[in-house]
């Protein structure tokens, strides 16, 4: 049995995830596909639409046999610790083969940009980050190609699978859209268009499979912004948080009195270097309190949301002592600071669950 792993936030579950799910279905009939899904907080530093629990609900029912949370900590980081953390839990789950979306569908190209990077190429990024580019860009610039994001992903992905267990197989699925279109009216669309569309009121059924809609939450971006602001207002030491770095605490003390909403401040703050996904990052960091120091912690236990029959029968043969219905320490205290936050933003009855290390079984 072939047993596949896949990444995904699912922020919103959408047709596009659906095909992805179908898709391996038909190149690998009879596999197992492991799922490490992010958490409460996304990778480019939004508040996620559906909680981590119903979306192990909505995994589970369109065919998902095994679902492990990618803990907060990692979920709301760069691409690099996102992917290094997703590699770890799959690798611990003994995946035999990854399958990634891409924009590209050259899974040779990536490999070339992952060799080029381990020759060297990191030298001209860093150059392009001293003239003030964000990585994206300063990656692009000094590989000679325009990257899109999850080409970028798929990249950090190849480079973990080396790292971690090159016995690992991958290959890609191409994305039919693009991350930055939103205006598309396909029955396949981006999570962003999604995102765009309940933001202006507009109807989305087209957009997703037919799972329950009342998973979606509204998030209560006024709530955010005013927790965010009573942070940065009271405390003294903002650059002891990760992604606050070169004096950037002076900056937010000065801009938080100018602005009265998030899409204001992140207006102040932004620049070439800091990017609106990455100050969002920042920003949830600073909210949940996950400290620079906080990186330095090993993790070698994931979390298991939820299984099929399938999933809890493989479980029981691997008998992981890395796979675990319940975790300690402090990346789990994180964790529940930010089921705690997730509800004042959300009233999403569901972070009741993070309390009873009960895994979701498919009904």
């Amino acid at each position: 049995m072939e047993k596949i792993g896949i990444i995904c936030e699912y922020n919103p579950f959408h047709n596009g995830h659906l095909y992805h799910i179908k898709k391996i279905k038909s190149l690998y009939p009879g596999s197992l596909i492991v799922l490490v899904i992010s958490t409460y907080f996304t990778q480019r530093g939004d508040v996620s639409l559906i909680s981590k629990y119903n979306k192990t609900r909505i995994a589970l029912s369109y065919g998902v046999d095994l679902v492990i949370e990618m803990p907060t900590l990692y979920s709301t980081n760069s691409a690099d610790y996102f992917a290094k953390s997703a590699i770890e839990a799959l690798n611990y789950a003994n995946v035999d083969r990854i399958i990634f979306g891409s924009e590209s569908d050259d899974i040779n190209l990536l490999e070339k940009i992952v060799d080029a990077q381990n020759k060297g190429i990191d030298l001209k990024v860093k150059e392009e980050l001293k003239k003030g580019e964000n990585y994206p860009t300063a990656l692009s610039k000094a590989l000679g190609t325009t990257l899109q994001s999850n080409d970028i992903l798929g990249i950090s992905y190849i480079k973990n699978i080396q790292k971690i267990n090159p016995l690992i197989k991958y290959e890609t699925i191409k994305r039919t859209n693009s991350f930055n279109d939103i205006e598309s009216d396909e029955e396949i669309v981006s999570a962003q268009n999604i995102r765009e569309k309940l933001k202006n009121n507009l109807p989305i059924s087209k957009y997703i499979p037919s799972y329950n809609e009342s998973y979606i939450n509204k998030v209560d971006m006024s709530k955010l912004f005013y927790l965010l602001k009573y942070k940065i207002f009271t405390d003294t030491h903002l650059d002891i948080y990760l992604g606050v770095d070169e004096g950037l605490e002076n900056k937010l003390k000065k801009e938080i009195y100018r602005s009265q909403d998030l899409e204001t401040l992140l207006e102040r703050v932004k620049s070439k270097r800091y990017t609106t996904s990455r100050l969002k990052r920042m920003f949830i960091h600073i909210l949940l309190g996950i400290e620079k120091k906080d990186m330095l912690i090993p993790n070698d236990a994931y979390r298991i949301l939820g299984f099929s029959s399938k999933g809890r029968a493989y479980l029981k043969e691997l008998n992981s002592e890395h796979l675990l219905y319940k975790t300690t320490g402090r990346i789990r205290e994180i964790e529940i600071i930010s089921s705690q936050i997730y509800y004042e933003l959300t009233h999403d009855e569901s972070y009741k669950e993070e309390f009873l290390n009960i895994p979701i079984k498919k009904q």
